[in-house]
Order: structure tokens, then C-alpha cells, then sequence
């Protein structure tokens, strides 16, 4: 197993995440604890120390299934990281019930890291107001040992997340990001990188295979990474590209079973960063994997002509999102953040934006698409 220093700690460079762990039911609540613990055995065994939970993960089970199963370990023999829910706001004024809920729920009497969860356009303002004293009372646990390591997770855009960082950039010691290599030009992680780098603020990676996507490719993308790497398996690619990115410490992966975990703690053995030409052509086939996408350059012409006044590259952005993933909360949880008059359900379809678009985009087939698409979950 790899390691990286990060302050006086040696965290496995390869961490588990616990939000898609194995179910024993359809339910997403019904955890499968004893494959789960053949799961955390197996890691523990071979170099992985960091392990990684949430509130709301598996409707709220995660915290205590890996809780239970961690505690069969010594508490110095791993490190276990939760977060503040505030992804929804109805939890705002509740940080203090939700911690000590959490250390019960864990079992444990300290939190190695504890994230501000899931920074983003929804809830940035409530995350930044004094009056819910989240800031101030997760401070607070830290001066007490109760958190060892104070840090945030974001999947905003990096307006945002500036803005985040120089209310509390001071007391961040790590940030977790969407980074991997679709993501890179798609969700401008490079951007978010660079700002995270800029700060001196370790970088913690989330979906490095963005929920499995990239853990199978199309058959040509295969055989030209195949040409490079013969033996190398598809997911080994996205971990290779994350060993390349400067102030990447902590990779997390969701892992669901044994053969994932054993997988990929094969491929963490070693550190083996990409060439310029692997880099150049995994680079270039998550160009033609996106290329479909609608290719809004954000001219801004057609706001002007909107009689409704939508922010229509923000919402080209956002379908373009939704439509690659096929669904997913990123679209909606930052549409909770926009007036519900500026939603593209707004749109009346009168085509003033299609005059003048210089690409032609069909706006007006697009956000009937994308309003439909959000009224249908499994879209």
C-alpha cells in the first residue's frame, strides 16, 4: 500500500469510502454487515487505514454499521472520518444534536476528520451565517479533541467554494473534490485544483470513477488504453491519473465488494503515474465521451433576449451534467438555489435565445428536456 504524509499522520493513499457499501436487500438501509466486515478486514489487512462515512449515507446506516465493525479494531489502527449533513438545510440549526449523535452512532469518543459536507450553491449562505454556529461549535470540538482534523467537502463551482474558503480557509487542513479524468475539463476540477494547491490545502478525491462510469469504457477506448498498459485493468487508469495531480493525499473509492476493494488496493501497491502520451489520450477519449454534450460557450447573448431573465448558461451547464450522468443530484441540489421562476420549467419557448446563439443550440428543446428529465428520478 502507498502512503502519504499528511501532518504528523502515514494515511493510506487508498481510503474506503462507505456510502455504497453492499446491500442485503433492495432497501438502501439494509447494509449486508458481514460481507461489509469481510470488506474492512481485508482492507485493514492490507495497508488501508482511512475510512471514510456520513449522516445520510445508506439512509443513515452507514455511521453505524462501520462503527460497529471498526470498533472490533484499536482505535489507533485507523482513521475514521463523518461529516455535518448540510446538504439539507433543515439541518442547520441542529450541529450539536447531529455530532453527538454521530460519535454514539460510531461508537468512538473522537473523529479523526470531520467535513463540513457537501459545500455547494444551496447551501453556501447558510454554511456562512454566524447565527447557526456550525463554524464555531465544530471549532470547538477541535480545541477539545473530539476532532482531530477539520476539513470540507464541495461539489460547487469555485466561486463557491472561494467564497468558502475565505470565510474558514484558515481552518481548513483538507478539501474533497469530484476529481477524476472526465471531470477535468467537464467540471472544471483542474480550476478547483489549482485553488486548493493555491491555498496549500491537501486534496481529498471523491468518485475518482465517477459512481463507476469509468470502471467500463467503450471497446475502443479499451484497446487503445489496453496498448499502452496490456495487463492494467480500466479502473487502474483513473487511480494512475489522481497519482499524477499535485496535492492529491487521499483517494477515496466507494467500494461495494471484496473484489473491488482487492482490485484496487492491487493497484495502490505501486505509484504509476502516467506518460504525457497515456495522459494525452485518456484526456482525449473523455473528450469524445462528452462530446455529445450541448456546446454552450457562455456568450451570454441569449439572456438578453429572454423575457423570462433565466440564466441560460447556467442551465445549459447544469442539463449537460444531468444528461452524461443519467440523473443524479448535482442538477437538482444546485437548482435549489435558483428562484423556482428561473428554473428551466420557466421557459416559454418563444426561441428569442435560439435567434442569436451563435451555436445554433436548440435552448428551447433542451430545457423542456431538462424539466422533464427532473420530474423523472431514474432519468
Amino acid at each position: 500500500m502507498i502512503y502519504n504524509n499528511f501532518q504528523e499522520l502515514r494515511l493510506s493513499a487508498l481510503g474506503l469510502g462507505a456510502m455504497r457499501l453492499p446491500a442485503a436487500g433492495e432497501n438502501l438501509s439494509e447494509i449486508d454487515e458481514a460481507a461489509t466486515e469481510k470488506m474492512v478486514a481485508y482492507a485493514m489487512e492490507h495497508g488501508i487505514n482511512y475510512y471514510d462515512t456520513a449522516w445520510g449515507y445508506h439512509d443513515g446506516q452507514s455511521e453505524t454499521v462501520i462503527g460497529r465493525i471498526l470498533g472490533k479494531y484499536p482505535r489507533d489502527s485507523y482513521f475514521l472520518a463523518t461529516k455535518f449533513p448540510g446538504y439539507d438545510l433543515a439541518n442547520m440549526d441542529k450541529v450539536e444534536a447531529i455530532f453527538e449523535e454521530q460519535l454514539k452512532k460510531c461508537g468512538v469518543e473522537y473523529f479523526d476528520f470531520y467535513l463540513f459536507h457537501n459545500v455547494c450553491e444551496m447551501n453556501i449562505d447558510a454554511y456562512l451565517d454566524p447565527k447557526y454556529v456550525i463554524f464555531d461549535y465544530l471549532l470547538k470540538q477541535k480545541e477539545n479533541g473530539r476532532i482531530r482534523h477539520l476539513g470540507f467537502s464541495a461539489h460547487a463551482n469555485c466561486d463557491i467554494m472561494k467564497r468558502f474558503l475565505d470565510a474558514y480557509g484558515e481552518h481548513m487542513e483538507f478539501g474533497q473534490i469530484q476529481l477524476n479524468w472526465i471531470d477535468w475539463s467537464f467540471q472544471n476540477a483542474k480550476e478547483k485544483v489549482d485553488l486548493l494547491n493555491e491555498r496549500q490545502i491537501p486534496i481529498w478525491v471523491m468518485e475518482p470513477l465517477r459512481g463507476g462510469k469509468l470502471a467500463s469504457l467503450s471497446q475502443e477506448a479499451c484497446g487503445q488504453l489496453h496498448a499502452f498498459r496490456p495487463e492494467a485493468s480500466i479502473p487502474s487508469w483513473s487511480f494512475r491519473f489522481l497519482q499524477g495531480i499535485d496535492g492529491v493525499t487521499m483517494t477515496l473509492s466507494g467500494m461495494s465488494s471484496l473484489e473491488q476493494i482487492q482490485e484496487n488496493i492491487r493497484t495502490f501497491e505501486t505509484e504509476e503515474k502516467l506518460t504525457e502520451e497515456e495522459l494525452h489520450t485518456l484526456l482525449g477519449i473523455a473528450d469524445r465521451m462528452i462530446q455529445n454534450i450541448l456546446p454552450c460557450t457562455a456568450c451570454r447573448y441569449c439572456t438578453a433576449h429572454c423575457p423570462k431573465g433565466l440564466d441560460i448558461p447556467s442551465l445549459l451547464k447544469l442539463y449537460n451534467e444531468h444528461c452524461f450522468t443519467g440523473g443524479g443530484f448535482i442538477a437538482p441540489m444546485a437548482l435549489m438555489a435558483v428562484p423556482e421562476d428561473k428554473h428551466p420549467s420557466a421557459c416559454i419557448g418563444c426561441r428569442s435565445c435560439e435567434a442569436v446563439c451563435p451555436q445554433q443550440i436548440k435552448i428551447s428543446e433542451a430545457m423542456s428536456d431538462f424539466d422533464a428529465k427532473l420530474q423523472t428520478p431514474s432519468s
